[in-house]
């Protein structure tokens, strides 16, 4: 009995001290190339009542609840929701909005577990018609956060809501008439 209790002991030891060892920070991000200039894109991430047409957890739970605050897009706009076990229940706040370029969000998650992190779109012009969107977020791992990427594949899954999210949004944006040459 003793051995055994020394044993599992040093199970959870071993467990614990492996966990504790994992990165302190995450950085996910995922790109893709838009056949559109940056002036199509950034609209549709720059509102946040544009998300819901695009957004992969949007798709996870048409009866979530939304809120909209602060201002209505850019810098200092807000989006609260709250739905099932999939998407759970956070906050986004818009921090910087520079036109055509870059947004940063703040995103707060408040269940099914706790977590604040930094999301940030980037809009790179590859050519007239052609622009890099890149879409990151990054943050600091807790305990549990240490623990889920220690076990999961969190790049993975998350990345792939990231990959799916901008093939949702490639689409909207390319569908879109194109501007007439002037002239």
């Amino acid at each position: 009995m003793t051995f055994f209790l020394l044993f599992m002991l040093a199970a959870v030891s071993g467990l614990v001290a492996y966990i504790s060892l994992q990165p302190n920070t995450f950085r996910i991000a995922r790109s893709a190339v838009f056949d559109a200039p940056p002036e199509r894109i950034y609209p549709e991430i720059n509102d946040f009542h544009n998300w819901e047409k695009w957004s992969p957890w949007a798709r996870l739970d048409p009866d979530q609840k939304t809120t909209y605050d602060g201002s209505p897009l850019g810098a200092g706009a807000i989006l609260e929701w709250s739905g099932n076990n999939k998407v759970g229940a956070g906050k986004m706040k818009i921090k910087e909005s520079s036109q055509n370029e870059r947004v940063r969000i703040k995103i707060q998650f408040f269940k099914p577990m706790q977590a604040i992190n930094d999301v940030q779109f980037d809009l790179k012009p590859i050519s007239e018609t052609k622009t890099e969107v890149r879409w990151t977020m990054s943050g600091h791992n807790e305990f549990v956060a240490k623990a889920m990427h220690a076990f999961m594949n969190v790049d993975k899954m998350v990345g792939g809501q990231f990959e799916q999210g901008l093939a949702n949004l490639k689409a909207i944006v390319e569908a879109e008439p194109k501007a007439l040459p002037s002239g």
